[in-house]
């Protein structure tokens, strides 16, 4: 099992593939160190040898904020927002979209407002007539 910045990668998944489940790599910069480190895509991990294992493990490392280190940095950003009160920082205090999208018919559980969903409003009879 190849293990990359402390991830355990999938073993039968192609490499461009299987390189997506370590935090902040998406499938174009995993397509990107796939060619700079000179590995075919299609390959699978298992089919690669330890010295592309590590040429990949070094290129993500060296190159790349990942895993631990990208959450931090994530992390005190949203602190950094919430400090200077401005208004971005106010919607993450208030547990709200930050980036524009509508509250008033989407977001519903985020807010507290359930809604289970309504009969006819009619109460059946409690006996017979």
């Amino acid at each position: 099992m190849a293990r990359i910045a402390g991830v355990n990668i999938p073993v039968d998944k192609r490499v461009e593939i299987a390189l997506t489940y370590i935090y902040g790599i998406g499938r174009s910069l995993s397509r990107g160190i796939v060619t700079k480190a000179g590995i075919d895509p299609s390959k699978r991990i298992k089919e690669l040898s330890e010295g592309e294992i590590n040429d990949l493990r070094q290129s993500i490392e060296s190159n790349h904020k990942v895993e631990g280190e990208l959450r931090r940095i994530v992390l005190m950003n949203i602190k950094r927002l919430k400090e200077i009160n401005c208004y971005r920082g106010g919607r993450h205090v208030k547990n709200l979209p930050a980036r524009g999208q509508r509250t008033k018919t989407n977001s519903r559980t985020v807010r507290g407002n359930t809604r289970k969903t309504a009969g006819s409003g009619r109460k059946t009879s409690a006996q017979k007539t």
